[in-house]
């Protein structure tokens, strides 16, 4: 970077946070124009990052909140966690990583705003999009339509988030720092399949919205139908090229998802999104007259205990310029961070200026604004694959490939989107220990059902979540098969909606399989050994999240659809119609082997005839001391399948290990234990494993970062 913009950068980035860093939140009123959100009567220009409270733990919260803040960040972005904040009817828990109201005076402690997405659909990559699962044992429920008693709930909910709000007085119009409420999600991917009911729904929630008079705007992302006085908002990836705009003039042109990464589901790589295709997309819409931009995710954060949707892994949107542990991951935090002092540097030409667009080339353009009384600043856009030469104004530029260039004072280069001065850093995995001694770990196997042990039975195949109402990931389908004849060759046909299957047959494990996001069916067939008597068929249907998204998600059916035997060359027996029995969730879940005061209610087996291992259903504990420090810590559970963790009776979440990218490795080998979670000394750490793993492997680790201190002094 040459010495002049440095010197220049410097300048702003201390000229901004002298700015910025003082009573932002002390708002009285927001209203809009065309242009931008006005709050107490001033033009603002803002960015903002999403940051979802249940995804960190309270003890994270001010310190993630100082680093966005420091990052040039305005505002904090939120989704509301319907199904955990009513996770039944009537009964509300705001506790814990729950405690809206907590996360929210924390940001207003800092200095800065909040927009508030209630939803409250928020799909989010989140459990049933957010939906409490009691929604669809409600008579005649059918979401997010013109349906009464969806709409009846959801007033419900969003009217109880509203008055708590007011209540604690965190509305701009009341001083607080709430400048913004979402209503709805995303909308226009589901409209369609509602035909005229649609419209009209989309429609009412505008309105009731609006009627809950918070004295702030609601905004409604990627739905351009809606209703004055509610703002449409773009979310993607390239809004700047994408996006028709407002859908009214007298509307500001916001982007509430500018995706810094993308979603991650079990079996694939991680989006690498750079530091520079972010930076180009939001200096161009910027250019084109945008003045909100916030940032999905900021801080992707964790997916703690059974709250991710289908398929999706347990850290959630690590590659955000906060990780997953609220570490900076450079060049991705420091480079946004120049961008947004480059811009507020010319906030009041952006804002109150002229805006002229000139063509200077086939693929580059110059976006202008001029002011009489503040000044001018341009934005050069080179869209070419190669350097460009471009003249402007007298002056020469040499503009990158594929990059922005922005002008302060309309001649000098500030800030281009394609030249990072940060230096990359590299987080660290330092093993502290490993659990390797089989003296120090106790076991308990899960018992295999048989039909006789259930109580429920059912001449059918019942649809999975029907029984288990998300309390559980599992059900057991059991049933018994006497042959009429000798069976050679036996082998047992299954399809299934469920995520996971396991086939036993006479208590001992004959095959398992599992679906993806895009392999919507599990179609499995494995030997059976069978007697000549009656045969135990044990079958036990998994899922790994609800989805979060889609139309009539209401109707959607899971578990097991067909199962048949077949015997040599013979016609294959269809059991699908035989009386099955049931069994919900597994017998450690009932008594909740997780926690301390429950482990006395099933009996361990200690390390004498050698630890159980590379075994399915068996669930593991041990006691181990804390990392010294306070930076972030994580357990490798590389050697394992598939299961759940707990640690001092929280979970850390799902864990699948033995589900492999194209490249031959785990979407996710390392999972987060929050610091909070941890004592000293004396912790239990309780591991299910359903398929089969070897606990020895399991080491305790903390989470570093090296590199980048030249970067981090200068942009401290």
């Amino acid at each position: 970077m040459e010495a002049g913009r440095v010197f220049g950068l410097c300048l702003i980035l201390v000229g901004m946070f002298l700015v910025f860093s003082g009573g932002a939140t002390a708002a009285k009123g927001v209203t809009y124009d065309g242009r931008s959100l006005i709050i107490d009567g001033q033009r603002k220009l803002l960015f903002s990052g999403s940051i979802h409270y249940p995804r960190s733990t309270p003890e994270m919260w001010p310190s993630l909140i100082k680093k966005t803040k420091e990052g040039g960040i305005d505002v904090i972005q939120t989704y509301v966690f319907w199904n955990l904040h009513e996770p039944k009817l009537g009964q509300y828990d705001f506790s814990g990583r729950n405690d809206l109201v907590k996360f929210i005076k924390e940001i207003r402690s800092q200095g800065l705003y909040v927009c508030l997405r209630i939803g409250p659909f928020i799909e989010a990559e989140w459990n049933y999009g957010g939906l409490p699962f009691w929604l669809r044992d409600v008579p005649g429920m059918v979401y997010r339509t013109d349906n009464g008693p969806f709409k009846f709930h959801m007033q419900k909910f969003t009217t109880k988030i509203v008055d708590l709000m007011k209540s604690e007085g965190l509305y701009a119009s009341q001083g607080g720092p709430i400048i913004l409420s979402q209503i709805e999600n995303e909308y226009a991917n589901v409209e369609a399949a509602f035909h005229e009911k649609g419209a009209s729904y989309i429609k009412w929630a505008g309105q009731m919205a609006v009627g809950l008079k918070t004295g702030v705007p609601w905004i409604m992302c990627k739905s351009p139908d809606a209703p004055d006085p509610v703002i449409n908002t773009c979310n993607g990836m390239r809004c700047g090229e994408t996006f028709a705009g407002p859908n009214s003039p007298n509307k500001p042109k916001m982007w509430t998802e500018d995706w810094t990464s993308f979603f991650q589901v079990y079996g694939t790589e991680p989006y690498i999104r750079s530091a520079e295709d972010i930076a180009f997309h939001a200096a161009l819409f910027i250019a084109k007259n945008g003045s909100y931009i916030n940032y999905y995710m900021y801080h992707g954060g964790t997916n703690f205990g059974r709250t991710s949707s289908s398929y999706f892994i347990t850290g959630y949107y690590d590659q955000a310029p906060l990780d997953e542990y609220g570490l900076l991951r450079q060049p991705k935090y420091g480079h946004l961070k120049e961008l947004h002092a480059a811009i507020k540097s010319s906030a009041n030409p952006l804002l109150q200026g002229k805006q002229t667009i000139l063509s200077l080339g086939p693929m580059q353009q110059a976006y202008v604004f001029d002011d009489a009384s503040s000044g001018c600043v341009a934005f050069l856009v080179n869209n070419d694959a190669k350097v460009i030469q471009i003249q402007f104004r007298n002056n020469a530029f040499s503009l990158s490939p594929k990059s922005i260039g922005i002008l302060q004072n309309c001649k000098n280069l500030i800030y281009e989107t394609a030249k990072v001065n940060v230096e990359k850093n590299k987080r660290v995995t330092t093993p502290v220990q490993v659990f390797n001694d089989p003296d120090n770990w106790e076991v308990f196997r899960e018992t295999i059902p048989s039909f006789s042990g259930t109580y429920l039975k059912a001449n059918a195949l019942l649809e999975h979540t029907n029984m288990t109402k998300d309390k559980t990931d599992y059900l057991w389908y059991t049933s018994s098969f006497k042959p009429d004849s000798p069976c050679t060759n036996p082998s047992i046909y299954i399809e299934s909606l469920g995520h996971v299957v396991h086939v036993f047959v006479n208590n001992a494990l004959a095959g398992s399989g599992h679906g993806s996001r895009d392999i919507k069916v599990v179609k499995l067939q494995v030997p059976a050994s069978l007697t000549n008597g009656q045969n135990s068929i044990s079958i036990l249907s998994g899922m790994v999240g609800l989805p979060d998204s889609g139309a009539y998600m209401e109707r959607k059916s899971y578990g097991l659809t067909k199962v048949q035997i077949s015997c040599g060359g013979t016609k294959p027996i269809d059991l699908s119609g035989s009386q099955w029995g049931y069994l919900v969730g597994l017998f450690g879940e009932k008594v909740r082997l997780q926690q301390w005061r429950n482990l006395n209610r099933v009996k361990w087996s200690m390390n004498n005839a050698g630890l159980i291992k590379n075994r399915p259903l068996v669930w593991y504990k041990i006691i181990f001391d804390g990392p010294n420090g306070d930076g972030p810590v994580g357990l490798n559970m590389s050697n394992m399948g598939k299961g759940e963790i707990w640690v001092n009776g929280e979970s850390i979440g799902r864990y699948w290990v033995s589900f492999l990218t194209p490249s031959g490795h785990p979407s996710q080998s390392i999972y987060h234990i929050p610091r909070a979670f941890l004592k000293p000394s004396g912790n239990l750490l309780v591991v299910f494993e359903e398929e089969g793993g070897d606990p020895l492997g399991i080491s305790l680790n903390t989470i570093s970062v090296i590199g980048s201190n030249r970067a981090q002094s200068q942009l401290s």
